[in-house]
């Protein structure tokens, strides 16, 4: 179907009428013009995506408020805080802070935690890793699902290992969870807030370093 109309009603197509209509404006929407309001309504929607996952990590920042160290307790405190009802740490489930926003694994489940320092949050040195409960995507809160063992983020379905590892092939995350600074005194946990690495990049199934799930379906 042509964009061009004739006049109505109907005039004779002299050869100056038919000038007339090849050098008048196409009626409706040209092809280009709809290229470039397509184009344009997508940048526009990847910056707002951008804008609200920026200003929803600004909200939840807020809310924990960079408070610094947060002085956390011994391993039978965490074992009182189950991120999942009826779970622990020793099943390789999280534990849930509210005071420092975050999920603490550890990183070998049949060990307790080692007295030391993590400033870059991996937790090698004292067997404990606290995760930031936002989301890198969007800033949702991702939930463990005790049915496979990864962390699950309800909102586009990006999947992570028990300890945080972002799974390449599950949803749009860029990386793995965000995590705290933790420290070990005394057996005594803190978690300090301020200190935060970004998680590495996504790793697919199968690779070195991460986690496969312990089934194939998942909660979401």
């Amino acid at each position: 179907m042509s964009n061009w109309s004739t006049p109505s009603p109907p005039v004779t197509l002299t050869p100056l009428t038919l000038d007339v209509l090849r050098r008048g404006a196409p009626a409706g929407m040209t092809r280009r013009r709809l290229l470039r309001r397509t184009i344009g309504v997508g940048v526009l929607l990847v910056l707002a995506e951008g804008l609200l996952g920026t200003f929803r990590f600004l909200v939840s920042a807020i809310d924990i408020g960079f408070a610094g160290p947060v002085r956390i307790g011994t391993i039978d405190d965490l074992m009182a805080m189950p991120a999942v009802p009826g779970t622990n740490l020793h099943d390789g489930a999280p534990a849930y802070v509210f005071l420092a926003k975050a999920y603490v694994q550890l990183i070998d489940p049949e060990l307790g935690m080692t007295d030391g320092e993590s400033l870059d949050g991996s937790g090698t040195t004292t067997n404990v890793r606290a995760l930031s409960q936002i989301c890198p995507h969007l800033g949702c809160r991702p939930n463990f699902c005790t049915r496979n063992g990864l962390f699950e983020c309800p909102c586009h379905q990006s999947r992570y290992d028990r300890l945080g590892t972002k799974i390449l092939r599950f949803g749009p995350a860029p990386r793995g969870m965000t995590r705290f600074a933790t420290s070990v005194e005394d057996g005594v946990l803190t978690i300090d807030t301020s200190v935060m690495k970004l998680g590495p990049l996504p790793l697919a199934l199968g690779s070195f370093g991460l986690i496969p799930p312990t089934a194939p379906t998942g909660c979401i």
